[in-house]
């Protein structure tokens, strides 16, 4: 786990400079070692080290390949490395580590190479033969890489503070992200909040040489399971047979991802999905699990007990980072100022990852990815049950929206306003209702907030894409929710916070069940297996006797913490603060500002709506956008 950035296109000293300048701004993503490769005509390549694998100084990077030809800068890890490396005799390795394997494995099979790849990792590899240079992201977007492109070349970096060292991207703020931020707490990549700067999509690769930028995809979700599906398989439509492929999947994966030269534990918070991975690290692993519960004063948030339950089946190393008012507003300025790329989310990672790291690990399993994939969020039936209502698409659109009124009116909430907006629309297939169920602020909030005219929505053209046409069209409709959980909310919440927030404190965290095969599974099979009657049902058969009845039928929580009680009272200045930072910039309209934070006060607007935009307004403040 690393940084990397580059510049190609022009490798004069002012670009060496900037390039050394992006690079130091991603100390924090790898203290152990920096280091730079430079073509004079062409290239920069620059890389921090977090060593994982292969601790020794000849695994720093950027490294050149054993015929000269080839040099890479790596972030991430390839957990099958050990298997690829015995597919590569004839390379004389001088590492033990997986970068080596990585060069090697692009040097002998191309691109092609990715696709052997089980892991995360964002890469950049230049060809001093041809001058031509690779980038390419990992399947899922665990690992992120963000461009831009000038007259002064195509720049790169594992974050979007490293592009803004270099003082050629121009703080400007991309307003066409910003409606997308205000109505999903996250922009959806390529876009990001700054305009010019993109991110390269998961699963897509990029070549760049005199000539051309040509960026391809070399990994498609829906496609890859719908190959899988099309195989007729017995465990796409039989319940033994899906429980034994996606246990004997799930212990692999986290089998792979226990491979390290340097300590490393887990996240435990009790519920299903981080107790499922600690169960199986303690079933495969030959040394105590080493887990880590952030619990809280308050106890209506508090999930200690779950998670202590767990801890005690598997005899693990148990810490508790108990939290309180003063512990938590401590930490609220340093994780605002690790935020990369704001969303609404972020600061309980950065506070475990910190007590992670001080316990003196490097490397964490979280149970992330198990809600999108085993149908665990409420989204997943609340799109069922409106399948089941498309008989009322069928009354007049008027008397639709007169009954969704009417529903509004009833029971007031951001539920019966989406609802109403549903009753509005055209159709209740996944394609229409999913970009709805994920929204924030609805659009009259936006247009409120904003006084522009909507940009349009990144996530229902999305779905309209790949949900209502093959290969999604072709998925079971849990996947096909599935899919857009994992390109909007998981890629562009969830992974890009546990990143940003993990390598705050050089923390490296892996996800077992973003494993593609577990990923291909799951998506191709049929609902009836997945889900008979209730969540993450599949899962939990498939784990069998594993996890205790207590925590598979305990009421789900979720990873929070109590924003309702902290903004209230602690943290009201430092809400106000990121409030201000929008109204006094003119990015957003003081009257609708004020309007949803008086609503909040009041208990009529959820804390979640608010603090999108004081995590918005402090990220703008602290890099000076306009």
């Amino acid at each position: 786990m690393c940084g990397i950035t580059g510049i190609h296109g022009k490798a004069d000293a002012e670009a060496r400079t900037a390039a050394h300048r992006m690079t130091a701004a991603l100390a924090h993503r790898g203290p152990d070692a920096e280091g730079h490769w430079t073509d004079e005509d062409n290239v920069i390549l620059g890389h921090r080290r977090l060593s994982i694998l292969d601790t020794s100084e000849v695994a720093n990077q950027p490294m050149v390949s054993a015929c000269g030809r080839y040099v890479i800068a790596f972030n991430g890890e390839v957990y099958n490395y050990k298997e690829l490396r015995s597919e590569l005799n004839g390379y004389p390795f001088k590492t033990t580590g997986d970068t080596e394997v990585v060069l090697a494995a692009l040097r002998e099979w191309g691109a092609a190479a990715l696709a052997r790849f089980n892991g995360m990792f964002a890469l950049a590899l230049w060809d001093r033969e041809k001058e031509r240079l690779l980038l390419a992201r990992d399947r899922m977007g665990i690992k992120p890489l963000y461009l831009y492109t000038s007259d002064q070349g195509l720049h790169w970096a594992s974050e979007v503070r490293g592009l803004l060292a270099s003082q050629r991207v121009p703080r400007k703020l991309n307003r066409e992200g910003l409606i997308d931020f205000l109505r999903y707490q996250t922009v959806h990549g390529p876009a990001t909040l700054i305009e010019g700067v993109e991110m390269l999509p998961a699963g897509h690769l990029l070549w760049a040489d005199d000539n051309e930028v040509k960026v391809e995809s070399w990994w498609d979700a829906a496609a890859a399971a719908k190959a899988r599906a099309e195989e007729g398989e017995p465990w796409t439509y039989a319940k033994a047979p899906a429980e034994r492929r996606v246990r004997e999947l799930l212990t692999d994966s986290v089998k792979l991802r226990m491979r390290s030269d340097v300590p490393f534990g887990a996240f435990l918070s009790g519920g299903i999905d981080s107790s499922a991975v600690v169960a199986l690290m303690s079933e495969v692993g030959d040394r105590k699990v080493s887990t880590f519960n952030v619990a809280f004063h308050e106890d209506a948030f508090d999930e200690s007990q779950y998670a202590r339950v767990i801890a005690d089946r598997f005899d693990t190393d148990h810490h508790e980072i108990r939290l309180s008012v003063a512990d938590f507003l401590e930490a609220v300025p340093d994780a605002l100022a690790a935020t990369d790329h704001p969303s609404g989310d972020g600061p309980n990672t950065y506070v475990v990852s910190q007590a992670t790291k001080k316990a003196g690990l490097t490397v964490a399993l979280s149970g992330l990815g198990g809600d999108e994939l085993f149908a665990g969020y409420p989204v997943f039936k609340r799109t069922a049950d409106l399948l089941d209502k498309r008989w009322a698409m069928a009354w007049p659109k008027g008397l639709r929206r007169l009954a969704g009124a009417a529903y509004r009116t009833a029971r007031p909430g951001i539920t019966a306003e989406k609802f109403a907006t549903l009753l509005a629309g055209d159709a209740l297939d996944p394609a229409s209702t999913y970009p709805v169920s994920r929204r924030v602020l609805l659009e009259p909030d936006v247009r409120r907030l904003t006084a522009m005219k909507p940009a349009q929505d990144s996530v229902a053209q999305w779905c309209r894409e790949q949900l209502n046409q093959p290969p999604g069209l072709d998925l079971p409709v849990l996947s096909r929710i599935s899919l857009a959980e994992m390109h909007t909310y998981m890629q562009h919440v969830l992974l890009r916070d546990t990143d940003q927030m993990s390598m705050a404190h050089a923390l490296e965290v892996r996800v077992p069940f973003l494993d593609h095969r577990l990923v291909e599974t799951a998506l191709a099979i049929s609902d009836p297996i997945k889900w008979p009657h209730t969540p993450k049902e599949l899962l939990t058969a498939a784990l069998g006797d594993r996890l205790p009845r207590e925590i598979i039928d305990r009421p789900k929580m979720g990873f929070t913490l109590p924003w309702d009680v902290w903004m209230r009272g602690p943290l009201a200045d430092t809400c106000q603060s990121g409030l201000d930072a929008l109204i006094n910039r003119d990015i957003l309209a003081a009257p609708a500002v004020t309007s949803l934070w008086n609503g909040f006060e009041k208990g009529t607007v959820t804390w979640s709506r608010v603090w999108t935009l004081v995590a918005l307004g402090q990220w703008i403040e602290r890099h000076d956008l306009h």
